[in-house]
């Protein structure tokens, strides 16, 4: 019966990689909406003549879009560990089963 448990925690597992996943698609996708944004200030502080290390609203793009590639490092290997914890399971879920049904042949 552990097998039962431990495909409860395999479960439970999926779900936290299936939230860390859609949290990455988040972040991929406000990325993405920061780097166009910083591609039209930068067209529009050219026109002006200014210099883009100066401009504040630039600046914090640019902040902003390295705060969101340390996220999507950090999710990357969360999922990753998610993965490896769900591969590992699955196995003991299939070992466990396979002890259960030969302990229980063994009984009778």
């Amino acid at each position: 019966m552990t097998f039962l448990a431990l495909d409860a925690q395999k479960n439970l597992f999926t779900l936290q990689k299936s939230q860390l996943q859609f949290e990455q698609t988040l972040v991929m996708s406000r990325a993405n909406y920061i780097t166009k944004q910083m591609g039209l200030r930068a067209e529009q502080v050219e026109a002006a003549s200014g210099d883009l290390d100066s401009d504040p609203t630039y600046v914090a793009l640019q902040t902003e879009e390295s705060y969101l590639e340390t996220r999507q490092d950090s999710l990357d290997s969360q999922i990753s560990l998610m993965e490896n914890e769900i591969s590992s399971l699955k196995n003991l879920v299939n070992s466990n089963i396979k002890s259960s049904c030969t302990l229980n042949l063994i009984g009778q």
